[in-house]
């Protein structure tokens, strides 16, 4: 799930508004409304954090980078834990077919 749909969907789940979630943070009601439409797509490190931490998630979890995280599919977290044994040559490889893979669709 992209960032601007997890931090709706959590926002939505606190019983947040925008204004109040942006006054927690710090931010422009405005500059949240970016976020959740997918118009602004690169917050700082430093937004990311008040928002995971008003969110109450991690920063891992916020922008979908958690392998253990509770949305992520099995099948996906159990070949992460297996590329983890392979060496730099064969992870190259899998790199390489996953972008051929992705600029194919």
């Amino acid at each position: 799930m992209p960032l601007k749909d997890r931090v709706k969907e959590l926002r939505e789940g606190l019983g947040m508004s925008l204004q109040e979630l942006a006054d927690a943070v710090g931010a422009s009601k405005a500059h949240i409304w970016d976020l959740e439409q997918g118009r602004s797509t690169n917050p700082s490190i430093e937004l990311l954090k008040k928002l995971a931490d008003k969110l109450k998630v991690s920063v891992a979890d916020l922008v979908g980078e958690n392998p253990t995280g509770k949305s992520e599919d099995a099948r996906v977290v159990g070949m992460f834990r297996e590329l983890k044994e392979l060496s730099t040559t064969d992870l190259d490889m899998i790199q390489q077919m996953v972008e051929r893979l992705k600029k194919s669709k």
